[in-house]
């Protein structure tokens, strides 16, 4: 009931009549859902509904034609107006037209087919909106202008036609600007051309511009709509406007013109003076392809071709042209114009060769049965020519001497598109003539005239119509095993009832792979031959297909069924099921648990079937269950110690005498997450360092790890997780690679201890903790002091950044040496004071005479000889010493190597006072530091990580590094600080292993 009203709704809107030439036509608005009915072939052409075969020739993808009814449908690929390829250029107000073609075939008297040509008009429906050219639009309007003076504004666009194109326009003003504008529409060649009116005197001086919003509105129901703000700028006055000499201008163009070939002049003329009398023209509202193909000189408004012209894609342009004045507020005036573009035959005819009906066509090639009737039709021929008039008028004829020719498929074909039905015209003999080189010849009556070939090859086949026939249709014989090869088993004959060729018959065994290379036929005779020797044990009963192909074309078969069966006898070895057998464990299993399982068959019967399993050789690590065959670990399995074990298994039936085989197997131990990841590089004590200068992404340090375990188990990912305030290092995931991820500013400098996490991805996964100690100076003048600032690190819980404060390092090194300084100043000063007034003293003293027994005083003020080992900073004749040279970029210094302890004395021993080590000639910033600064030293000792405090792991922390700092200021890192250590030493509370507490 659904389906009868929406036919009946359809057919009120689709009409269906006849034209002039006799074709059809449907019309059907656009965008219509998959499978609507547009119109029905067998109805409108007077066909019976049955006994007819329909097609679609002409008109896929959009449409769909039922093969037996010829109703047409439309398809899941809606039908738009505004893409398709005919339709796109249409002018304003002409249809849009789809073309089809059915070919119609009558089953029951064998005829050629019919060929119906139609065309679908495709009627528009409101689904574009109207656009204008941009979101704001501007207009220049001279403040002197008179009211009632006319301004025109840019057209909005609209891909729908007709009614549902731009119908309308409307203006929305403000209190301000509503006395003074106005909208006129007008018709202009079928659309609407907006202008704006001035109502009202301007004075830019008072206000210089106006915005206003204009509406364009379709014609549709429901309308469509957009808006765009279109602002009125008022300028200074500008008395005359270009007036062009003529309102409208045409001319003609032949396509192909060469680029920079003028179509026409237009001018127009301004009475002003200077610059408001000078014009310069543009092209107006053109829209594409104008602005590809023509370009107009701005200066004498002749109009070039720009692109290439063809007139088979465009065959008309038009657009405005619009002449503006170079005054500072100029006037302009518009001229349409509209160019034809001429045709030149330079299309050469197309031949188009495609299958008709039944006719099916293949790379080429069309096949005919000898036994159709004279004037069968073989192939479908269209030829056409894009030029038009006597360019597009082409002569189709066959070459040479065949048996076809060509027939008018339809009285609707025009000048240029003709089709023709290629049709046979004398019966064909396959065993005479086997096939046929057709070749079209198309020429157009232009001068000079243009033509083009196409050929198709006909293929004449046999008729073949019986298959070969078995009797009987199932052969069933008994045959003995252990036969010899090529002793035959049984004959099959089949008969055809086709003569020649046709009933010549080939007999083969269908492909099966059951019996494969045991049986044979011979192809001529039928008879069937046992290859090899059979085995019942192996199988008791053969079944197979034969086949009888006779020879003609196409082929035809007939199939027969032959079935074997076979005798037993006590001939057969145990089989494993499987050539060898790999299982999987996991390792750490407990003993005695099953680890694999395998099968052994023996095809005899009775006690030649019972078989017994044992392992070879027995190693006692695995033992195998009779009857399950499951075979179980006798021990615990170690994937680090080994990974896989391999033995073999014998199997031994009861017969006389007894048969065996044997099998390998291999046990692979599958890895568990059991180790932790080990840190190779670099040690925990070591350090690098890093130019304050160095750029970002520049290296920095390689962590380098490894994993015992395998797979995902022993896969590292790499993390730094705290020493890294501020963001200054990144490390890569993958590579264990730190590099420096931005800029350093003098706030970075000192030292940078980066806590890197190594996890592998096991499930739990496990880890390492990595220092990286990265020291940023431009050189290493004092090593010691960076070993001590690295020696401090180890003992510095973890989740504590030492990187601390940004002036901590530096700033408070140089303040300190800034205050040593002055200190040291200070205290030469008081000794200059102290010499003058003791020598004033004296020089008093001797004045008043010599004293017995009073010692001389010549050496009492003279400076002590410093010790051998602790000279100044000059040498004897006064001058600097050299430097000492700085360490590499890249070396390494070890804690290790530069503090060496005394570990004689535990827990109660006196501290020892260690200096520190500095290379002969540096200067000894901590000596001065130590003598002239208040700050106490720090005193070491060794310490375990207290209960209440969790620190994070360490990995490998050597033993002469295991020291905590309990004295000073653990926040400084200057020189001072470091100058000097006392240390005591006491039981290392860290094991070699990493330590987790967290």
């Amino acid at each position: 009931m659904e389906l009868k009203l929406q036919v009946v709704l359809f057919w009120v809107m689709v009409l269906h009549c006849g034209s002039a030439e006799g074709s059809i036509l449907y019309r059907v608005q656009e965008e219509q859902p998959p499978n609507t009915l547009i119109g029905s072939l067998a109805s409108d052409q007077g066909l019976p509904d049955s006994g007819h075969l329909y097609k679609l020739e002409v008109g896929a993808p959009y449409l769909r034609v039922d093969g037996k009814t010829g109703d047409i449908f439309t398809t899941e690929i809606p039908i738009d107006r505004e893409t398709l390829r005919d339709c796109r250029s249409l002018a304003k107000g002409k249809p849009c037209y789809l073309e089809f073609e059915v070919s119609v075939t009558d089953l029951i008297q064998n005829q050629s087919p019919r060929l119906i040509e139609g065309r679908i008009e495709v009627q528009d429906i409101n689904d574009n909106t109207p656009q204008f050219p941009s979101s704001v639009l501007t207009i220049s309007v001279p403040e002197n202008t008179i009211m009632g003076a006319l301004f025109s504004i840019p057209l909005a666009t609209d891909r729908d036609s007709d009614r549902n194109g731009v119908a309308d326009y409307a203006l929305t003003a403000g209190p301000d600007a509503a006395t003074l504008f106005g909208l006129q529409v007008a018709d202009d060649r079928g659309g609407k051309l907006p202008q704006l009116i001035v109502l009202g005197n301007l004075d830019r001086e008072l206000k210089d511009s106006y915005d206003l919003t204009i509406k364009a509105v379709d014609g549709g129901n429901p309308q469509r709509y957009s808006s765009a703000l279109l602002r009125v700028v008022v300028t200074d006055a500008n008395d005359n406007s270009p007036k062009f000499e003529r309102s409208t201008y045409e001319a003609e163009v032949s396509e192909n013109s060469p680029v920079g070939h003028s179509v026409l002049q237009v001018k127009a003329n301004d009475s002003d003076m200077g610059p408001n009398g000078e014009i310069e023209y543009t092209l107006h509202q053109a829209v594409d392809p104008v602005p590809k193909l023509l370009r107009i000189d701005r200066s004498t408004g002749i109009i070039y071709v720009k692109g290439s012209l063809d007139r088979e894609e465009i065959s008309s342009l038009s657009f405005y042209v619009v002449a503006r004045d170079k005054g500072p507020q100029p006037k302009s005036s518009k001229t349409f114009v509209t160019i034809e573009v001429t045709d030149q035959n330079d299309n050469a005819p197309a031949v188009e060769i495609r299958g008709i009906g039944l006719v099916t066509h293949s790379e080429g090639v069309a096949n005919i049965s000898e036994d159709m009737p004279v004037g069968t039709a073989v192939a479908l021929v269209q030829v056409s020519d894009k030029d038009e008039g006597e360019n597009a008028v082409v002569t189709c004829v066959v070459a040479g001497d065949v048996p076809f020719q060509l027939r008018p498929a339809s009285d609707s074909s025009s000048d240029n598109k003709r089709k023709y039905f290629l049709q046979t015209t004398t019966p064909l003999d396959y065993e005479r003539i086997r096939d046929y080189r057709v070749e079209i010849v198309a020429v157009d009556s232009g001068n000079p005239a243009l033509s083009s070939t196409n050929s198709l090859k006909v293929q004449v086949t046999d008729v073949n119509d019986n298959s070969p026939i078995f009797s009987p249709t199932v052969f069933e014989v008994d045959f003995a095993e252990e036969n010899q090869p090529g002793e035959k088993v049984l004959d099959v004959i089949a008969s055809d009832a086709d003569s020649g060729t046709n009933a010549e018959l080939l007999y083969n065994i269908a492909a099966d792979s059951s019996i494969k290379g045991l049986f044979e036929i011979d192809p001529n005779t039928g008879e069937v031959r046992a290859r090899s020797p059979l085995d019942r044990e192996h199988k008791e009963r053969y079944e197979f297909r034969v086949t009888a192909a006779d020879k003609g074309s196409p082929v035809h078969k007939g199939t027969a069924t032959v079935v074997i069966k076979v005798l037993d006898r006590n001939d057969n070895d145990p089989k494993f099921m499987l050539s060898g057998y790999s299982f999987s464990v996991l390792e750490n299993m407990p003993p005695l648990s099953p680890v694999g399982m395998v099968t052994v068959l023996d095809v005899d019967k009775g006690e030649n079937a019972h078989v017994h399993l044992s392992v070879e050789p027995d190693g006692g690590k695995f033992v195998v269950q009779n009857g399950t065959g499951t075979i179980l670990s006798s021990i615990s399995f170690d994937r680090e110690k080994e990974s896989s074990y391999t033995f073999r298994l014998k199997a031994v039936d009861e017969g006389e005498p007894p048969r065996s085989s044997y099998v390998g197997v291999t046990i692979n131990v599958l890895d568990e997450n059991d180790n932790d990841p080990v840190v190779t590089k670099p040690s925990n004590s070591s350090f690098r360092r890093l130019s304050p200068l160095a750029s970002p992404d520049s290296h920095v340090e390689v962590v380098e790890a490894e994993d015992l375990d395998s797979g995902p188990n022993a896969e590292l990912v790499f993390s730094i997780t705290g020493g890294n305030p501020y963001q200054l290092f990144r490390i890569s995931p993958s590579s264990g690679e730190i590099t420096l991820a931005k800029e350093m500013t003098r706030k970075h400098g000192g030292l940078h201890r980066l806590v890197v996490r190594v996890s592998d991805r096991g499930k739990p996964a496990r880890h390492a903790i990595a220092l990286v100690h990265i020291y940023v100076n431009e050189t290493i003048s004092n090593v010691s002091l960076v070993e001590a600032l690295v020696g401090h690190s180890l003992y510095t819980p973890l989740d504590r950044d030492i990187a601390g404060d940004p002036n901590n390092g530096f700033a408070a090194q140089r303040s300190n040496i800034l205050f040593g300084s002055l200190a040291g100043v200070a205290g030469v000063v008081m000794l200059i004071l102290v010499v003058v007034f003791i020598r004033h003293r004296i020089q008093r003293e001797t004045k008043s005479g010599y004293q017995a027994g009073k010692k001389e005083t010549k050496d009492l003020y003279a400076p002590k000889q410093a010790p051998k080992n602790a000279k100044g900073k000059r040498g004897r004749k006064g001058k600097p010493q050299k430097s000492p040279k700085p360490l590499g970029e890249d070396e390494k210094v070890s804690l290790q190597k530069s503090l060496k302890f005394n570990l004689d004395g535990v827990n109660d021993s006196p501290r020892i006072h260690l200096p520190l080590t500095y290379s002969p000639g540096s200067p000894d910033i901590g000596r001065h530091y130590r003598s002239n600064s208040p700050l106490p030293s720090i005193q070491l000792q060794a310490q375990s990580p207290s209960a209440s405090q969790k620190h994070q792991a360490v990995q490998d922390l050597p033993a002469a590094n295991t020291f905590v700092g309990t004295g000073g200021d653990d926040n400084s890192t200057g020189s001072d600080q470091y100058s000097d250590y006392s240390y005591k030493t006491s039981q290392l509370k860290y094991s070699n292993k990493q330590v987790k507490s967290f």
